[in-house]
């Protein structure tokens, strides 16, 4: 019985001494993964600063340059808007008379299987042509045939206006003139071929044709 009760004690004892050196071990690794997070969340708001000093510069360069926001005079001598040139509407509100629209469906030039539209543009015996590819949203113009003074180009130059007053106000733009007794030719100095006649009838303009370039 004596020698049962002391096997006893000396079990506890170890089994006392075992869950103490557990104890202990438990005690310091967690210590230690206390620090360690100490530690990380030290250095983050550094990483975070360091961050924010030392922005991606790369980032900047690499973003796409957008669509430009105005137009030259001979890629639409109507609008310079590059936005409003998108809007029938745009053409609509510089039409000082009664005109119609009309939409006919053109297959595309360089991808059979797709169809977009041509609008026209009609007022008394004068015409705008847009031309609208159905992928992209573009309302181009490529054609204008003004007789009367129901539309003004910019810059205010329109049918009935005379020779002196339309060459000063084509010297506002970039473009190479052309002049004969009966017409003023302005075109590109460089790019795509564009041209504007201007026809004259006793000093005066009579006719505006726009000839654009459509791809």
């Amino acid at each position: 019985m004596l020698y049962f009760f002391s096997f006893s004690l000396r079990h506890r004892y170890s089994l006392a001494v075992r869950l103490l050196v557990l104890l202990l071990l438990i005690s310091t690794t967690a210590g230690a993964c206390s620090e360690s997070a100490l530690e990380e969340q030290r250095d983050e708001p550094q990483e975070r600063e360091k961050q924010r000093i030392e922005p991606d510069t790369m980032l900047a360069r690499r973003q796409p340059a957008g669509p430009p926001s105005t137009i030259d005079f001979l890629g639409n001598p109507i609008l310079s808007d590059y936005r409003q040139s998108k809007k029938l509407d745009a053409y609509f509100s510089r039409i000082s008379t009664d005109f119609t629209l009309d939409a006919d469906p053109i297959e595309n030039l360089h991808r059979p299987t797709i169809t977009d539209t041509i609008y026209t543009i009609r007022f008394g015996e004068s015409l705008i042509e847009l031309y609208a590819p159905s992928q992209t949203g573009e309302l181009l113009l490529q054609v204008a045939d003004i007789r009367n003074a129901g539309i003004a180009l910019r810059n205010n130059m329109k049918v009935g206006m005379g020779q002196p007053e339309l060459m000063n106000k084509l010297k506002n733009f970039d473009v190479r003139i052309l002049q004969t007794n009966s017409e003023i030719v302005a075109t590109s100095t460089e790019g795509a071929p564009a041209s504007l006649r201007f026809f004259l009838k006793n000093g005066k303009v009579n006719r505006i044709l726009y000839d654009g370039y459509v791809d």
